[in-house]
């Protein structure tokens, strides 16, 4: 995420020790926030999903995204410093800008998840194993509509969301 960006939006600007929960796996905190630097972990359940140090990286926007508690714990692993949204639905509403950088990166996990599960596919195909699943998996990620979504006309104005 460009810094510019964040200097239009009511954040603030936060330093972190190492060992500092940003966000608890299956709490719903309405917060998002933005790396600045330092490094984090992202742990679901108890397997560490990823160690992130890449500036403007950004945590907390599948929840407020999906309206589910988190998915994940986010936690430091050195002394981090983070812009805080504390209302992170308003700050994802704000402006066109940021809604495009939000949807590039989930499109960026999307395409990285997709990848991975194909090559399982091309590695294990004809096994009659557990991995032999990862085809509905593929199939569920690219066709889940969201059951929330009607397309407007003419004749039916969008809905306010």
């Amino acid at each position: 995420m460009q810094p510019a960006i964040l200097d239009y939006h009511d954040s603030r600007k936060t330093d972190l020790p190492a060992a500092t929960v940003l966000l608890h796996e299956g709490v719903r905190s309405g917060r998002l926030y933005v790396l600045a630097s330092g490094t984090v972990e992202v742990v679901r359940g108890e397997t560490r999903v990823a160690i992130v140090s890449e500036p403007g990286s950004i945590f907390g926007e599948m929840s407020v995204l999906l309206d589910i508690p988190h998915t994940a714990t986010v936690r430091t692993l050195s002394p981090a410093t983070v812009y805080v949204f504390e209302d992170a639905e308003k700050f994802l509403r704000s402006d066109p800008e940021v809604a495009l950088v939000v949807a590039r990166l989930l499109a960026q996990r999307l395409n990285t998840a997709t990848t991975y599960l194909v090559d399982l596919k091309r590695q294990y195909s004809g096994q009659g194993n557990h991995l032999a699943m990862v085809s509905e998996v593929l199939a569920s990620l690219l066709h889940q509509p969201d059951t929330d979504f009607k397309p407007g006309s003419d004749r039916q104005p969008h809905r306010a969301r």
